[in-house]
């Protein structure tokens, strides 16, 4: 047997493997393969650790074989057998390594989902759309109370009273006055009729006198005093109507002043503007009111929605009468289904969000004002989508990311396209997948182009 040079025996399989790797990294240029990947390395730098990784292998190995080569030369026969067999257990050892890691891998794939709900996340707070502080509307001693905290109380029903006793002598009073304001519209009448009897019968005794006067029977004075006599009792006639119009004038403002006063007395009574819940009692009996101060706070259970934050990055797709899902602090475990009833026009400039106002489709039957609440809103459903998990795509940017694939029982990667993103962190994958291509769902060790792969669970 003849020695070797060692260096030469690790050079030549060096060079064997550097020319394998540079033939597939042409054919990658070409675009007649796809390029190996490792981890998230991308093609060149997956290339160049391959290359020099076989360089310094094979030079190791080459090198390490030579000497032992040459080491055996001076052995007896036996011992070189004995080398010979190792050096085949070793070949065997390797090409079973080479076997398992060519082996087919199996890995965890996605399925078409129907029916898949995209839905925004934002947290908020039941409130009431309508709510109102009511109290009198003039000042007072409180003197009753009908309603109290959590109370329902419906349109028109009597939540308090003020002390009217002032108020009620007050109308007795313009009762009285209008009273002796028509007894004085009597006595005008009665002081007409007067007056047009004495017309009358001045009247006719100055027609009579004046006949006379022509026939020379009275005298000029007579007719004169006659005439005097007709044109006064004519202006009693007068003011008598005077009278009447001064006492209707007064008729008509004691009624006005009445009912003002009738309506002030009204204001003693607090009554309820809607059929609506108490939230809150600010007064109790006794106290002095200034008019306007506030007695009760009451909403429209009618008008009770949630009032929620959303993300404004998130916010673009949401539109008024989008479904909902909503569930209550206090209820974990209840789902309320409701609306977007309204998206306010201006944001919140500090936390960039926006403002959304969900109602209930159905109310709940217990609810409290200010409890906090999830809200879901559905903004669209995807009639068949391929969901995949986010650590399955590396490179996400601009709706843009890599996948791998299996296509035919191979691995391969692929660029896609990127749509909707689901809460629970699946993207929606709408272009860049082959037809009966399968995306992989979970990244495990092993992944390479190229390499058999089986469905897991198969």
């Amino acid at each position: 047997m003849r020695t070797v040079k060692p260096k030469w025996i690790g050079l030549t399989l060096a060079g064997l493997g550097a020319t394998f790797h540079l033939v597939t990294v042409v054919r990658v240029v070409l675009g007649q393969t796809q390029p190996h990947a490792l981890w998230s390395l991308n093609f060149p730098q997956t290339a160049t650790l391959i290359i020099s990784a076989t360089v310094i292998g094979g030079f190791l190995i080459g090198y390490i074989l030579g000497l032992l080569w040459n080491r055996a030369v001076g052995w007896p026969v036996k011992y070189r057998t004995l080398a010979a067999a190792a050096l085949v257990l070793l070949v065997a050892a390797g090409g079973g390594v080479f076997a398992l890691f060519l082996r087919p891998i199996e890995v965890q794939i996605t399925r078409i989902e129907p029916d898949a709900a995209v839905q925004v996340f934002g947290l908020g707070t039941v409130e009431a759309r309508v709510t109102s502080k009511v109290g009198f509307k003039v000042a007072g001693i409180l003197a009753d109370l009908r309603a109290d905290v959590g109370d329902m109380v419906t349109k028109g029903a009597v939540l308090a009273r003020l002390d009217d006793r002032e108020q009620t002598a007050r109308i007795a009073r313009m009762k009285a006055a209008r009273e002796q304001a028509e007894a004085s519209r009597e006595r005008a009448n009665a002081s007409l009729e007067r007056a047009l009897a004495n017309y009358g019968n001045a009247k006719a005794i100055n027609e009579r006198r004046q006949a006379l006067l022509e026939t020379k029977i009275t005298s000029v004075e007579a007719a004169q005093t006659a005439k005097a006599v007709e044109d006064t009792t004519r202006a009693e006639v007068n003011v008598a109507k005077g009278d009447i119009l001064v006492s209707n004038a007064t008729i008509n403002d004691v009624k006005a002043q009445q009912q003002q006063e009738a309506v002030v007395l009204d204001f003693h009574t607090l009554l309820a503007p809607y059929d609506a819940l108490v939230t809150a009692r600010q007064r109790e009996r006794g106290t002095a009111l200034a008019a306007g101060e506030p007695v009760f706070t009451l909403i429209d259970p009618q008008s009770v929605w949630v009032l929620a934050y959303i993300d404004e990055s998130k916010s673009g797709e949401i539109k008024v009468g989008n479904p909902a899902d909503i569930v209550l602090r206090s209820l974990p475990r209840q789902i309320f289904h409701g609306r977007v009833a309204r998206i306010e026009p201006e944001g919140d400039r500090v936390n960039e969000e926006r403002r959304v106002q969900v109602a209930f489709d159905q109310l709940p039957p217990d609810y409290h004002i200010g409890e906090q609440a999830e809200v879901y809103i559905t903004t669209v459903r995807l009639a068949q989508a391929i969901l995949v998990p986010a650590p399955a795509i590396t490179g996400v940017h601009h709706n843009r990311g890599t996948a791998w694939t299996l296509e035919d029982g191979r691995l391969q990667r692929r660029d896609v396209t990127l749509g909707h993103r689901l809460l629970d962190g699946r993207y929606e994958v709408t272009g860049g997948i082959p037809a009966g291509a399968a995306v992989v769902s979970r990244l495990t060790s092993g992944l390479r182009i190229g390499r058999a792969a089986t469905v897991a669970g198969r």
